[in-house]
């Protein structure tokens, strides 16, 4: 299983991974962070398949997916 986490101090919101995202796991957030963008979130985790264009579309290296146990 995968988990995308995006450090919200490093987005600025040009939202090119939600276009590259096909599972559509990726939206806008509503809450606008320390620099006043509306950065991405994770808004429907549990379709992320790992496919990593999210982490490697951004360009300012705020997204990684990680690989997460299952047996936790």
């Amino acid at each position: 299983m995968k988990r995308i986490v995006v450090d919200q101090k490093y987005c600025k919101g040009c939202c090119l991974c939600i276009s590259q995202c096909e599972s559509e796991v990726l939206a806008t957030s509503k809450n606008r962070n320390a620099k006043g963008y509306l950065a991405t979130e994770a808004a429907d985790p549990d379709k992320c398949i790992g496919c990593m264009r999210c982490e490697l579309i951004c360009p300012d290296m705020a997204i990684t997916v990680e690989d997460v146990d299952d047996e936790n």
